[in-house]
């Protein structure tokens, strides 16, 4: 592990692992088979990333989406890692260059997606190129049951039986039975060693609304935040097109995004989104596991998401960087019924919907939460965490009820009429409304037509919401949505147990106060000047302004004001080579200077002890460059020369002689060895 903390912080610019990462690096490097689950912006991808570096061989990465390839393979090239990209978006070009350099052997780590290996070649050229490690991005969409299933990751397991190599799987978001589902299709059943780093992501902020004139809300919620990078997820096409019009008249700036348009057009957001500081993505899921933008710092859902998969995965793309994120959920009763006939009208087989009805009453559990949202969320994958103090039920608690009476009377409505009607007609029953239905099939004689008066319609919609959020009831995929009780309900019904539920208001949201600034008051106009500067390095190489420097290295920055290179290189995320890039031009806008010319000898040195004993070897050079007279024929060691000695620290004349030669030894030798044993 000495090799990848050295690679961790001269290629990676960090000075520590971040909680869980070492553990993992560790099994990865020594070849076991590792399934781990971590949460998003966890930093899962430097657990395949450096067991790549310390490994003999070539690393291939399989990953879902090429936008994520693509960022990747950026990102490591800018810290002087040899990575490539096989993909359908590449041109003939960059194939060509990949395959070259797999035929040369410089390649590191080689993307490629879950669909390649469907190509009979793609086995061969992997066997050629001398693979070590496989790693396996996104390993949810391996299973069935997760939210992302696909069929092409199937090859997966056979592609690591055929190369006889280690595999190493990473997802975030993996309750027990995806897990399992993953053990069995990539590592032929055998367990293996698995990090479950938990889920939790304490920098978001959950909250929920129940939906009251959606579009003015979502307007709110941007304008309370304005020029900051957020995405608005979005159940419809049409709705994306509609919402981010919205919010540009509203003068945010703001693009749609979703699966209808054309491929380049796709693209061209994707590249926005990367490079523009505040933009505003509105969005259907399509826009998705392709975003590895660290400094997203809100995400909002304009409608209900499928299952709390879904909706972790989804809110996990802000905050990445570990800065302050916040969320907001929209929902409503339009939002379950269109995720109920979406479930209703897929090809999957009965007890697949029932486990897809099951999960979304989690979800629904979730958004009608009595207490703490991250408690309800964590204890979903398995977890009991305490109260998190970061949601909105901490910030203000919910006004509950006894809701023992209207929920006895809901599944005795449910019960009376055979467990085969869905919402509508029980509440036609609860509230007394004579319809047709209810007249034809004589529910009017029923003893609880008419018992609901307390509610009107709207008031027993929310109680049978929050009745299939506690998993009281579900929709029957067998009986066309109609609602059945659970085995949960019968206490209550029988009276032997109480439940609470919560007042379902229709007012208009409250605003939440807009976060804290990233930085103090004093610091803010230094670290706008930074951004400006990574924006417009980031144009300038077409790249995503994060790939430069993300966010929370910037603020360091504004926050420590360097005043050298060697003060650069200890500020998180400034490894060797974005030092030698970058590091000049950024100390110039701190310093408020025109950036000095360091000689890259010098500038190799920086952050070590040897930089500094470099700098006292020139100046006692410059001391003795004509002699200690003054008037000797003058002479000089080259910056590669000094920093060989301040490297090597030679211990006597003769090793010195070995590095400069008989001259300068002459000259500086005894003077060098001074500094050296003074250091």
């Amino acid at each position: 592990m000495d090799r990848a903390r050295e690679l961790l912080s001269t290629i990676f610019g960090f000075d520590s692992f971040r909680p869980g990462q070492e553990e993992i690096v560790s099994a990865v490097c020594a070849g076991r088979n590792v399934l781990a689950i971590m949460p998003t912006g966890g930093g899962k991808s430097l657990c395949f990333q450096l067991p790549a570096l310390c490994r003999d061989g070539l690393t291939v990465v399989i990953s879902p989406l090429i936008a994520l390839m693509r960022d990747q393979v950026r990102a490591l090239r800018e810290e002087g890692v040899a990575a490539g990209a096989l993909t359908s978006g590449n041109t003939e070009d960059e194939t060509s260059e990949v395959f070259a350099a797999l035929d040369r052997g410089d390649l590191k780590l080689l993307y490629m997606a879950p669909e390649r290996l469907a190509s009979g070649g793609t086995i061969n050229l992997l066997r050629r190129a001398g693979v070590s490690l496989i790693a396996v991005d996104e390993a949810h969409c391996v299973s069935q049951w997760g939210h992302d299933f696909r069929p092409d990751y199937l090859r997966i397991g056979e592609l690591r039986r055929t190369l006889g190599v280690p595999l190493a799987a990473f997802t975030a978001t993996a309750d027990a039975e995806t897990r399992e589902e993953i053990a069995a299709r990539l590592f032929d059943g055998v367990a293996p060693e698995t990090f479950l780093r938990g889920f939790d992501r304490p920098n978001i902020h959950l909250a929920f609304a129940v939906k009251d004139s959606p579009r003015t809300q979502i307007l709110d919620f941007a304008a309370a935040r304005r020029g900051q990078a957020g995405i608005v997820y979005c159940g419809t096409r049409a709705k994306t097109e509609a919402l981010s019009q919205a919010l540009r008249t509203d003068r945010h700036s703001a693009c749609h995004y979703h699966g209808g348009m054309e491929a380049q057009a796709r693209r061209d957001v994707e590249e926005r989104f990367q490079r523009e500081d505040g933009l505003i993505v509105v969005a259907t899921v399509a826009f998705g596991m392709g975003v590895d933008k660290p400094d997203i710092r809100w995400v909002a859902h304009a409608d209900l998401p499928k299952s709390i998969e879904a909706y972790y995965q989804e809110i996990g793309r802000a905050g990445r960087d570990g800065a302050a994120a916040e969320t907001l959920t929209l929902y409503g009763p339009d939002d379950i019924r269109l995720r109920r006939s979406q479930i209703d009208e897929g090809l999957a087989p009965s007890d697949r919907k029932a486990a897809d009805h099951a999960r979304l009453n989690a979800l629904l559990g979730l958004a009608e939460a009595l207490t703490c949202r991250r408690q309800k969320l964590l204890r979903y994958f398995g977890e009991t965490p305490d109260p998190c103090g970061n949601c909105d039920i901490c910030d203000t608690p919910a006004q509950t009820f006894d809701g023992t009476e209207a929920v006895r009377k809901a599944l005795s409505a449910i019960l009376r009429t055979g467990e085969s009607f869905g919402a509508g007609h029980l509440i036609d029953i609860l509230t007394g409304t004579t319809t047709d239905k209810v007249r034809q099939r004589g529910h009017d004689k029923l003893p609880t037509f008419g018992v609901g008066s307390e509610f009107d319609r709207r008031g027993w919609q929310a109680v049978l919401r929050q009745m299939m959020g506690l998993d009281l009831i579900r929709p029957d995929p067998e009986r066309h949505g109609a609602l059945r009780m659970t085995e949960a309900a019968r206490p209550i019904l029988r009276d032997e147990e109480k439940i609470d539920l919560r007042r379902d208001s229709v007012e208009a949201a409250r605003r939440r106060p807009a976060p804290k600034t990233m930085v103090g008051e004093e610091d803010a106009p230094l670290l706008s000047a930074l951004k400006a500067k990574r924006r417009a390095l980031a144009e300038a190489g077409r790249v995503p302004a994060y790939v430069i420097f993300p966010d929370r290295t910037l603020v360091e920055m504004a926050e420590r004001r360097p005043q050298t290179l060697d003060d650069m290189a200890g500020i998180s995320g400034v490894g060797a080579k974005k030092l030698e890039r970058y590091g000049a031009m950024f100390l110039g806008v701190i310093t408020g200077e025109a950036a000095v010319e360091t000689h890259p000898a010098r500038r190799k040195l920086a952050g070590s002890s040897a930089g500094s004993v470099y700098d006292r070897l020139l100046e006692v050079q410059a001391d003795l460059t004509r002699g200690e007279t003054g008037t000797d024929k003058p002479i000089t060691c080259s910056a590669a020369q000094l920093a060989k000695v301040a490297a090597s620290r030679p211990r006597d004349l003769g090793a010195i002689e070995t590095l400069l030669g008989d001259r300068r030894t002459e000259r500086f030798g005894q003077a060098f060895l001074d500094v050296l044993h003074g250091a």
